[in-house]
């Protein structure tokens, strides 16, 4: 049986902590779903196709890499039921301080009451990544700031072109 876990998030943009999460994942688990969150009310900077092939350009290869097969997908309900689709037995989050792994708990809390089966798995970031928000670097992008160390080259040449900065 293989070991599938779902990683949610509305990776927008993909930053290296993303990736960081994705590196230690796919050590785990024999395929990966990256599950893009869209949700009508809120206006992300990349639209979800964009989202998805960013995620897949960078994340493919660190998959092909370990061995686990990697699938990129969207979603516009709660995670568990994507999870479900998904065939996933596992939720893997990121935390990097004390206040995620607070929220986070609650989280994972509220998931296993409507699915146990489904476990939630905490990974620690890597200290370089820790600081790293999609929020943050789509301020300082906005700016016209150096985001190259937040995030890898193919979005920085994304967000570059989207705040016409290339």
């Amino acid at each position: 049986m293989p070991r599938i876990a779902l990683f949610a998030g509305s990776f927008d943009p993909m930053t290296n902590g993303h990736l960081d999460v994705v590196k230690s994942a796919v050590r785990l688990v024999d395929r990966l779903v990256l599950a893009v969150g869209v949700h009508p009310g809120k206006a992300p900077l990349f639209p979800a196709d964009e989202r998805l092939a960013m995620l897949e350009e960078i994340c493919g290869p660190v998959g092909r890499a370990a061995g686990c097969e990697i699938v990129c997908t969207t979603f516009a309900d709660l995670v568990v039921a994507a999870a479900r689709r998904a065939g996933a037995t596992a939720l893997v989050r990121g935390v990097r301080d004390g206040t995620d792994l607070d929220y986070e708990m609650q989280m994972a809390g509220m998931n296993a009451a409507m699915a146990p089966e489904v476990q939630t798995v905490f990974l620690p970031a890597s200290p370089a990544v820790r600081p790293i928000t999609a929020t943050l670097v789509r301020q300082i992008a906005g700016m016209g700031g150096d985001i190259s160390s937040f995030v890898p080259a193919p979005v920085a040449m994304r967000l570059k072109k989207k705040f016409g900065k290339a």
